[in-house]
């Protein structure tokens, strides 16, 4: 297997070498945010390098669950870190309307490379599932009592242990890699430096599979909310404009006089603003009020409304006359004059 890698190897290893070394600079990059067009450039960039990468250890068939870690040339081992690298600069794509999507891919990218590493018997920690549960929360943290206590304190252990790992292999990376990358160091060292990657690696993609599938759990969370609440399009209303303030008189001639006299103020008739509320869908099944007939003047309509005033005064005066009448029945002459006793 070493011997197709041979063959296209200055090729390859440029790839790998061009995608890696985007990653670093995304990694330590000094942009003030990761949507910098300048950083998606190095993103968009690695990604196209790494993949191209990865279809050539496909077609090379370089590597093989059936075989051992010893099998493997220690020029190769540097092409097993191929699927987490390309996980690590998918994470580092910005768009919010694929986020979900990119979660995915970057997910199924460190699973692959944690499954080849178990494969070969690379590090000691247990495979994730094939794929973040769907519908299940990110599962909770220990039950409350002293057996929870203890759990907690297991795993804060752990992460400790696994920091102070992650501390002690960056050191050992640092100080070996001068010697890999100017070409420097032995088949030993090389091999030790490669196999030292694929254990940082490894660290890397477990923490990032469990980051994702609590991203992935809200987002999908978020999203059956929003389509919960949603109310549906049939029954939805349209926003309704604010009203300005405007002077509502009784006919056109009106509305001409107070347009001149407010300048700054619209005049609008009642059948006019009755028709824009019912335009508006405010007042829905109302039509507008039926108007005095075109053949009636306003002294007849005045005449009419005093007739009809002096019949409500009429009923008024006949009312207090009644009550007058039931008053003095009930209460004789003099009732309630304590002034003139005699």
């Amino acid at each position: 297997m070493a011997e197709g890698a041979g063959a296209e190897g200055p090729r390859l290893a440029e790839l790998l070498a061009a995608g890696w070394r985007l990653w670093e600079e995304v990694e330590a990059g000094t942009e003030p945010s990761s949507a910098a067009p300048a950083v998606q450039d190095k993103v968009r960039r690695g990604l196209d390098a790494l993949q191209q990468a990865a279809a050539m250890v496909a077609q090379l068939d370089l590597f093989s669950e059936n075989e051992d870690v010893e099998e493997i040339a220690s020029a190769d081992l540097r092409y097993l870190l191929l699927p987490a690298l390309l996980g690590a600069l998918t994470l580092r794509q910005v768009n919010p309307s694929k986020r979900l999507e990119h979660l995915e891919d970057a997910r199924a990218h460190f699973w692959r490379f944690l499954r080849l590493c178990k494969s070969y018997g690379l590090g000691s920690f247990t495979l994730p599932a094939g794929s973040p549960p769907a519908a299940a929360a990110p599962s909770p943290g220990p039950a409350p009592g002293p057996a929870g206590l203890v759990a907690m304190a297991s795993a804060r252990q752990a992460k400790i242990e696994r920091y102070k790992q992650k501390k002690e292999l960056e050191n050992r990376l640092a100080s070996m890699r001068t010697f890999v990358e100017s070409g420097q160091a032995d088949e030993d060292q090389m091999r030790e430096f490669y196999l030292l990657q694929t254990q940082k690696w490894i660290n890397v993609s477990l923490e990032e599979i469990e980051s994702i599938d609590q991203e992935m759990f809200i987002l999908r969370s978020r999203g059956t909310v929003k389509q919960s609440s949603a109310p549906p399009h049939s029954t939805s209303r349209q926003a309704r404009a604010p009203l300005k303030p405007f002077i509502l008189t009784r006919d056109a001639a009106q509305a001409k006089v107070f347009g001149a006299g407010y300048p700054g103020l619209p005049t609008m008739t009642v059948d006019d603003w009755y028709e824009q509320r019912r335009r508006q869908g405010v007042m829905p099944g109302q039509s507008v009020p039926q108007r005095t007939p075109a053949g009636i003047t306003d002294e007849e309509l005045q005449k009419k409304q005093k007739e009809k005033k002096e019949e409500e005064d009429d009923e008024e005066a006949l009312q207090k006359a009644r009550n007058w009448d039931d008053w003095k029945d009930t209460h004789p002459r003099g009732y309630g004059n304590r002034q003139n006793m005699g």
